[in-house]
Protein backbone atom coordinates (compact mmCIF):
# COMPACT_ATOMS: atom_id res chain seq x y z
CA UNK A 1 0.00 0.00 0.00
CA UNK A 2 1.16 3.32 -0.68
CA UNK A 3 0.41 6.87 -0.10
CA UNK A 4 2.19 9.42 -2.10
CA UNK A 5 0.76 8.06 -5.58
CA UNK A 6 -3.03 7.34 -5.50
CA UNK A 7 -3.27 5.97 -8.93
CA UNK A 8 -6.92 4.94 -8.10
CA UNK A 9 -7.54 8.46 -7.09
CA UNK A 10 -5.80 9.91 -10.48
CA UNK A 11 -7.80 7.12 -12.44
CA UNK A 12 -10.69 8.66 -10.95
CA UNK A 13 -10.37 12.27 -11.31
CA UNK A 14 -9.60 11.52 -15.24
CA UNK A 15 -12.56 9.34 -15.86
CA UNK A 16 -14.77 12.50 -13.71
CA UNK A 17 -13.24 15.28 -15.99
CA UNK A 18 -14.02 13.34 -18.56
CA UNK A 19 -17.33 12.38 -17.90
CA UNK A 20 -17.53 16.33 -16.43
CA UNK A 21 -16.89 17.53 -19.93
CA UNK A 22 -19.17 15.04 -22.07
CA UNK A 23 -22.17 16.70 -19.39
CA UNK A 24 -21.16 20.16 -20.43
CA UNK A 25 -20.66 19.96 -23.97
CA UNK A 26 -24.70 17.82 -23.75
CA UNK A 27 -25.71 20.67 -22.01
CA UNK A 28 -24.51 23.42 -24.55
CA UNK A 29 -25.57 21.36 -27.18
CA UNK A 30 -29.34 21.13 -25.63
CA UNK A 31 -29.20 24.64 -24.62
CA UNK A 32 -28.34 26.10 -27.62
CA UNK A 33 -30.61 23.55 -30.17
CA UNK A 34 -27.43 22.86 -32.16
CA UNK A 35 -25.18 19.79 -31.97
CA UNK A 36 -22.10 21.74 -33.15
CA UNK A 37 -21.14 23.37 -30.26
CA UNK A 38 -17.87 23.62 -30.99
CA UNK A 39 -15.92 23.18 -34.10
CA UNK A 40 -14.41 20.32 -33.54
CA UNK A 41 -17.57 18.56 -32.80
CA UNK A 42 -18.05 18.09 -36.57
CA UNK A 43 -15.88 19.86 -38.94
CA UNK A 44 -17.00 18.90 -42.02
CA UNK A 45 -20.27 19.36 -41.04
CA UNK A 46 -19.57 22.71 -39.56
CA UNK A 47 -18.35 23.95 -42.82
CA UNK A 48 -21.03 22.86 -45.01
CA UNK A 49 -23.65 24.16 -42.55
CA UNK A 50 -21.75 27.72 -42.80
CA UNK A 51 -22.08 27.76 -46.30
CA UNK A 52 -25.94 26.50 -46.71
CA UNK A 53 -26.39 29.40 -44.24
CA UNK A 54 -25.13 31.96 -46.66
CA UNK A 55 -26.70 30.26 -49.50
CA UNK A 56 -30.35 30.73 -47.86
CA UNK A 57 -29.31 33.99 -47.10
CA UNK A 58 -28.53 35.04 -50.69
CA UNK A 59 -31.54 33.13 -51.62
CA UNK A 60 -33.83 35.26 -49.27
CA UNK A 61 -32.66 38.32 -51.21
CA UNK A 62 -33.45 36.66 -54.22
CA UNK A 63 -36.94 35.92 -53.24
CA UNK A 64 -36.88 39.66 -52.54
CA UNK A 65 -36.02 40.97 -56.07
CA UNK A 66 -38.26 38.30 -57.39
CA UNK A 67 -40.73 39.92 -55.61
CA UNK A 68 -40.43 43.48 -56.59
CA UNK A 69 -39.65 42.27 -60.06
CA UNK A 70 -43.39 40.85 -60.38
CA UNK A 71 -45.01 44.27 -58.64
CA UNK A 72 -42.67 46.12 -61.03
CA UNK A 73 -44.53 44.15 -64.10
CA UNK A 74 -48.22 44.27 -62.27
CA UNK A 75 -47.82 47.92 -62.20
CA UNK A 76 -46.99 47.73 -65.48
CA UNK A 77 -50.04 46.01 -66.43
CA UNK A 78 -51.96 47.94 -64.35
CA UNK A 79 -51.49 51.38 -66.15
CA UNK A 80 -51.81 49.11 -69.76
CA UNK A 81 -55.08 47.99 -68.46
CA UNK A 82 -56.12 52.26 -68.34
CA UNK A 83 -54.68 52.68 -71.72
CA UNK A 84 -56.00 50.27 -73.55
CA UNK A 85 -59.90 51.39 -72.37
CA UNK A 86 -58.38 54.72 -74.05
CA UNK A 87 -57.72 53.68 -77.04
CA UNK A 88 -60.82 52.01 -77.51
CA UNK A 89 -62.55 55.28 -76.52
CA UNK A 90 -60.22 56.79 -79.21
CA UNK A 91 -61.01 53.88 -81.59
CA UNK A 92 -64.59 54.85 -81.03
CA UNK A 93 -64.31 58.74 -81.44
CA UNK A 94 -62.24 58.40 -84.80
CA UNK A 95 -65.24 56.20 -85.93
CA UNK A 96 -68.03 58.94 -84.61
CA UNK A 97 -65.95 61.53 -86.25
CA UNK A 98 -66.23 60.32 -90.01
CA UNK A 99 -70.23 60.48 -89.58
CA UNK A 100 -71.83 62.23 -92.60
CA UNK A 101 -74.42 63.81 -90.42
CA UNK A 102 -71.59 65.78 -88.49
CA UNK A 103 -69.98 69.05 -88.90
CA UNK A 104 -66.37 70.03 -88.25
CA UNK A 105 -68.15 71.48 -85.23
CA UNK A 106 -69.56 68.79 -83.82
CA UNK A 107 -65.69 66.78 -84.92
CA UNK A 108 -63.75 69.26 -82.94
CA UNK A 109 -65.64 68.17 -79.81
CA UNK A 110 -65.38 64.77 -80.28
CA UNK A 111 -61.08 65.86 -81.00
CA UNK A 112 -61.23 68.04 -77.96
CA UNK A 113 -61.99 64.33 -75.81
CA UNK A 114 -59.38 62.40 -78.43
CA UNK A 115 -56.53 64.96 -77.63
CA UNK A 116 -56.93 64.64 -73.35
CA UNK A 117 -57.16 61.02 -73.78
CA UNK A 118 -54.12 61.13 -76.03
CA UNK A 119 -52.74 63.17 -73.71
CA UNK A 120 -53.18 60.79 -70.70
CA UNK A 121 -51.63 57.66 -72.95
CA UNK A 122 -48.49 60.10 -73.41
CA UNK A 123 -48.56 60.67 -69.67
CA UNK A 124 -48.39 57.10 -68.67
CA UNK A 125 -45.45 56.63 -71.20
CA UNK A 126 -43.08 58.58 -68.57
CA UNK A 127 -44.71 56.64 -65.57
CA UNK A 128 -42.11 55.20 -63.12
CA UNK A 129 -41.79 52.69 -60.41
CA UNK A 130 -39.24 53.66 -57.51
CA UNK A 131 -37.47 56.28 -59.78
CA UNK A 132 -37.07 53.00 -62.30
CA UNK A 133 -39.05 53.91 -65.83
CA UNK A 134 -42.06 51.66 -66.06
CA UNK A 135 -42.06 52.13 -69.73
CA UNK A 136 -39.06 53.38 -71.65
CA UNK A 137 -38.60 49.53 -73.39
CA UNK A 138 -35.48 48.76 -71.62
CA UNK A 139 -34.72 45.26 -70.45
CA UNK A 140 -34.52 44.59 -66.77
CA UNK A 141 -31.99 41.83 -65.35
CA UNK A 142 -33.83 40.08 -62.31
CA UNK A 143 -31.68 37.88 -60.50
CA UNK A 144 -32.63 34.59 -59.81
CA UNK A 145 -30.11 32.26 -58.04
CA UNK A 146 -28.04 32.98 -55.22
CA UNK A 147 -25.03 33.23 -57.90
CA UNK A 148 -26.88 36.01 -59.09
CA UNK A 149 -27.36 34.47 -62.60
CA UNK A 150 -29.85 36.92 -64.08
CA UNK A 151 -32.93 36.67 -66.37
CA UNK A 152 -33.82 39.50 -68.71
CA UNK A 153 -37.16 40.61 -68.46
CA UNK A 154 -38.22 42.49 -71.57
CA UNK A 155 -39.44 46.14 -71.62
CA UNK A 156 -42.53 47.70 -72.76
CA UNK A 157 -41.92 51.03 -74.88
CA UNK A 158 -45.21 53.22 -74.22
CA UNK A 159 -42.85 56.07 -76.59
CA UNK A 160 -42.95 53.71 -79.53
CA UNK A 161 -44.28 54.95 -83.06
CA UNK A 162 -47.07 52.57 -82.59
CA UNK A 163 -48.20 54.21 -80.07
CA UNK A 164 -47.17 58.63 -80.69
CA UNK A 165 -48.75 57.78 -84.21
CA UNK A 166 -51.81 56.97 -82.24
CA UNK A 167 -51.55 60.15 -79.78
CA UNK A 168 -50.38 62.50 -82.64
CA UNK A 169 -54.11 61.95 -84.52
CA UNK A 170 -56.52 64.16 -84.93
CA UNK A 171 -60.95 63.55 -85.58
CA UNK A 172 -61.08 67.11 -86.23
CA UNK A 173 -61.42 66.37 -90.26
CA UNK A 174 -63.22 63.12 -91.77
CA UNK A 175 -59.88 62.45 -93.89
CA UNK A 176 -57.98 63.26 -90.59
CA UNK A 177 -60.46 60.91 -88.33
CA UNK A 178 -60.22 58.26 -90.74
CA UNK A 179 -55.90 58.17 -90.70
CA UNK A 180 -56.30 58.46 -86.59
CA UNK A 181 -58.34 55.19 -86.47
CA UNK A 182 -55.63 53.31 -88.44
CA UNK A 183 -52.62 54.45 -86.11
CA UNK A 184 -55.01 53.84 -83.38
CA UNK A 185 -56.17 50.09 -84.31
CA UNK A 186 -52.27 50.11 -84.83
CA UNK A 187 -51.57 51.21 -81.16
CA UNK A 188 -54.20 48.52 -80.27
CA UNK A 189 -52.08 45.88 -82.21
CA UNK A 190 -49.01 46.55 -80.28
CA UNK A 191 -50.93 46.96 -76.79
CA UNK A 192 -51.83 43.71 -77.56
CA UNK A 193 -48.29 42.35 -77.66
CA UNK A 194 -47.16 44.65 -74.73
CA UNK A 195 -49.26 43.42 -72.46
CA UNK A 196 -48.50 39.41 -73.14
CA UNK A 197 -44.81 40.26 -72.76
CA UNK A 198 -45.37 41.80 -69.32
CA UNK A 199 -48.11 38.49 -68.49
CA UNK A 200 -45.18 36.38 -69.90
CA UNK A 201 -42.54 37.85 -67.39
CA UNK A 202 -45.13 37.72 -64.75
CA UNK A 203 -45.50 34.15 -65.45
CA UNK A 204 -41.70 33.41 -65.45
CA UNK A 205 -40.89 35.41 -62.73
CA UNK A 206 -44.03 33.79 -60.47
CA UNK A 207 -42.39 30.14 -61.43
CA UNK A 208 -39.05 31.22 -60.47
CA UNK A 209 -40.07 32.51 -57.43
CA UNK A 210 -41.45 29.52 -56.22
CA UNK A 211 -38.31 27.50 -57.54
CA UNK A 212 -36.32 29.56 -54.96
CA UNK A 213 -38.78 29.23 -52.19
CA UNK A 214 -38.26 25.03 -52.52
CA UNK A 215 -34.83 24.95 -52.89
CA UNK A 216 -34.67 27.43 -49.70
CA UNK A 217 -36.69 24.85 -47.64
CA UNK A 218 -34.57 21.97 -49.28
CA UNK A 219 -31.51 23.94 -47.62
CA UNK A 220 -33.06 24.44 -45.00
CA UNK A 221 -33.89 20.82 -44.03
CA UNK A 222 -30.51 19.84 -45.08
CA UNK A 223 -28.97 22.24 -42.73
CA UNK A 224 -30.98 21.33 -39.62
CA UNK A 225 -29.99 17.95 -40.56
CA UNK A 226 -26.25 18.36 -40.20
CA UNK A 227 -26.87 21.36 -37.35
CA UNK A 228 -29.95 21.29 -35.14
CA UNK A 229 -30.18 18.31 -32.04
CA UNK A 230 -32.23 15.51 -32.02
CA UNK A 231 -33.27 16.53 -28.06
CA UNK A 232 -34.76 13.28 -27.16
CA UNK A 233 -31.34 11.48 -28.21
CA UNK A 234 -28.99 14.45 -26.53
CA UNK A 235 -31.59 14.16 -23.55
CA UNK A 236 -30.37 10.91 -22.96
CA UNK A 237 -26.94 11.05 -23.06
CA UNK A 238 -27.12 14.28 -20.76
CA UNK A 239 -29.13 11.87 -18.30
CA UNK A 240 -25.85 9.53 -18.81
CA UNK A 241 -23.64 12.26 -18.69
CA UNK A 242 -24.74 13.26 -15.21
CA UNK A 243 -25.16 10.18 -13.91
CA UNK A 244 -21.34 9.01 -14.76
CA UNK A 245 -20.42 12.54 -12.90
CA UNK A 246 -21.84 11.92 -9.50
CA UNK A 247 -20.68 8.18 -9.78
CA UNK A 248 -17.30 9.88 -10.35
CA UNK A 249 -17.23 12.16 -8.01
CA UNK A 250 -18.50 9.35 -5.51
CA UNK A 251 -15.55 7.10 -6.46
CA UNK A 252 -13.15 9.95 -6.24
CA UNK A 253 -14.14 10.62 -2.96
CA UNK A 254 -13.75 6.65 -2.02
CA UNK A 255 -10.16 6.63 -3.90
CA UNK A 256 -9.17 9.73 -1.58
CA UNK A 257 -9.78 7.96 1.73
CA UNK A 258 -8.49 4.83 0.41
CA UNK A 259 -4.95 6.08 2.03
CA UNK A 260 -6.18 6.51 5.27
CA UNK A 261 -6.25 2.47 5.72
CA UNK A 262 -2.32 2.83 6.06
CA UNK A 263 -2.78 4.18 9.25
CA UNK A 264 -4.05 1.78 10.66
CA UNK A 265 -0.65 -0.50 9.78
CA UNK A 266 1.12 2.26 11.58
CA UNK A 267 -1.27 1.91 14.38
Amino acid sequence: MVINTNLSAQNGARLLAESSAQLAKSLARLSSGSKISSPEDDVAGQAVAIRFDAQISRLGAVNNNLSNAISFNQTQDGFLSKVKKALDRMSELAVLAQDVTKVDADRALYNSEFSTLAAYVTDVAGKDFNGVSLFSGAARAVTIDSDANTFSMTGVNLGASAYTGATGSSVSTTGAAVTALTNVKTAITQLTTDRATVGANIARLNYTNEQTGLLTENLAAANSRIKDVDVAAESAQFARYNILVQAGTAMLAQANAAPQAALRLLG
